[in-house]
């Protein structure tokens, strides 16, 4: 490198670092106070190696390129925990019951960030030791029984540990319990429809050849009478009752959609001609996005909906205001019952459960 192109490498480093300085000095958190003084140190790190590598030359010593090659690759695996442990970009504040997946990111984590660091300080470690040297030979070994046995054991253990817990947490997701209340969410190209089951506590049965864009936009079939009491929400928001379990049934009248509350960690695949299905728990009160986490045509960024999870005054008086599907296909029966939608039941036919 010419004494020009390493003047302007230590000039362009040199305001990166004051970059890094007035970032730290701006910083509304921790979080970027140390991010900039991370890239501060670490360009001044960098000019001060440039201005070793200019006093080696002029002295006449020879450079040993390859010496920098186990730094970076611990200051890689260094900057990787920092950036995990101080990142602000991290998932939202959860509103569901479902801890469980919470724990089971941070156990896959874990292990996976013990392993890449582990894995880049045996790389250094290996470069380092095993460097070129003159007058030194290497040894050529091609087998090695024990060290094959070590990582085929290791790398075994290590993906039954991030297995395991996702397996006993996956078995639990989709198995709902005997009290929750029946939802379904439809989606369509592109957008998200409900349906709550009735005071008969169960959903009638739908078909796909009733599908109608007016009137029967979810296929229910008009002549199953578990149908007709249930509650339909057409591209409106859907809301639930705080602390009462949902157990959310997903289908897909088009192509392939995913149904995500990122505050539920709740996700689910919809596939044409099948019903999936999972369940939840809400926690607290508010308004959440409902997002479509699979590519679905040319408006799938726009496919978004909002659950919101309402006290018991408020989801009664937004559950009065709905219609059945009854109502909805008779518009002189709706008028003459406008705001009589009972509350969803029990799913063995019993009253309604008592708000949590």
């Amino acid at each position: 490198m010419s004494n020009d192109a390493r003047w302007a490498l230590g000039l362009c480093m040199a305001l990166f670092g004051l970059a890094g300085l007035f970032i730290a000095s701006r910083a509304a958190d921790a979080t970027f106070y140390w991010t900039g003084l991370a890239l501060s140190l670490a360009c001044t790190l960098f000019i001060l190696n440039l201005i070793r590598i200019a006093f080696d030359e002029a002295e006449g010593r020879p450079r040993q390129r390859d010496q920098a090659v186990p730094y970076v690759l611990l200051g890689v695996a260094l900057a990787s925990i920092l950036f995990h442990a101080l990142s602000p970009w991290w998932w939202s504040p959860i509103a569901s019951n479902w801890h469980y997946i919470d724990d089971t990111i941070s156990l896959t984590f874990w292990i996976t960030g013990i392993v890449f660091a582990a894995v880049l300080v045996f790389v250094a470690y290996c470069v380092f030791r095993f460097r070129h040297r003159e007058g030194r030979r290497a040894e050529y070994e091609p087998e090695s029984t024990r060290l094959e046995l070590i990582l085929a054991i290791g790398t075994a253990v290590g993906v039954a540990a991030m297995l395991a817990p996702g397996l006993v947490v996956w078995s639990r997701f989709i198995t709902a319990p005997a009290e929750a209340v029946e939802v379904e969410a439809v989606g369509q190209q592109w957008s998200w429809n409900f349906r709550l089951a009735g005071q008969d506590g169960r959903l009638g049965t739908t078909d796909v050849r009733e599908v109608r864009p007016v009137g029967n936009p979810l296929g229910v079939s008009p002549d199953d009478p578990h149908g007709q009491d249930d509650i339909v929400v057409e591209a409106a928001d859907l809301h639930l009752l705080l602390g009462r379990p949902v157990r959310l049934q997903l289908r897909a009248i088009d192509v392939l959609h995913s149904f995500y509350v990122p505050e539920f960690r709740a996700k689910m695949d919809l596939v044409p001609g099948m019903v999936t299905q999972l369940w939840f728990t809400p926690t607290r009160t508010g308004r959440f996005q409902i997002l479509c986490a699979e590519l679905c045509g040319f408006g799938h960024p726009d496919m978004r909906g909002w659950v919101v999870v309402d006290d018991e005054r408020d989801y009664r008086t937004w559950l009065g205001a709905q219609q059945t599907f009854a109502q909805r296909a008779n518009p002189s029966l709706a008028a003459s019952t406008r705001g009589t939608a009972g509350e969803p039941g029990r799913p063995d036919g019993g009253p309604p459960h008592p708000a949590h």
